[in-house]
């Protein structure tokens, strides 16, 4: 499959407007019933570790501090968005961008907990599935709401980068 520089800049907007999205969902959650989000900071720290060969930690926030971890974090978070941006679009063809539906946008924002579920939670401590967090079952319901609202900005995203790169 040959990837034109149009359908590239869909698949940079939509995985960055869905992610937008996503903290925006964050931000509410801060705002209006003090729970707190991600630190992408710790995400910057696993990630830092890994060229170590550090894969697994027993707690992230006790694990050696990386230089520029936040900064790390927040990249890899808005890289990672837009990498799921183009499953979707690998899925549901490329032909989704130019008329977004709902379902295979929330289906792939939903499918994209597996990532934390099984990668990052393991890798930063909290177990598979934040089995090792204080209740794990609000955790993984977190976790799951989050990654909604990544497929609900998924289809607003496609939405509006419809709209602007037809006008």
């Amino acid at each position: 499959m040959t990837i034109d520089s149009d359908f590239l800049v869909r698949i940079l907007l939509i995985g960055a407007g869905a992610t937008l999205v996503m903290d925006a969902w964050a931000l509410f959650l801060k705002r209006c019933f003090n729970i707190p989000g991600l630190n992408y900071a710790m995400v910057g720290r696993w990630i830092g570790h890994l060229p170590r060969g550090r894969f697994i930690h027993p707690n992230i926030g006790k694990a050696e501090p990386v230089a520029a971890e936040a900064a790390i974090g927040w990249i890899a978070h808005y890289a990672i968005g837009v990498v799921f941006a183009a499953l979707l679009l690998r899925i549901a063809g490329p032909q989704w961008a130019q008329h977004p539906t709902f379902l295979p946008a929330l289906l792939v924002g939903i499918g994209t907990v597996a990532a934390p579920f099984f990668i990052l939670q393991p890798g930063m401590g909290a177990g598979i599935a934040a089995s090792r967090t204080p209740n794990p079952p609000v955790a993984r319901l977190r976790s799951l709401m989050a990654h909604a609202s990544f497929g609900v900005g998924l289809y607003l995203a496609g939405l509006a980068c419809r709209a602007v790169l037809a006008a």
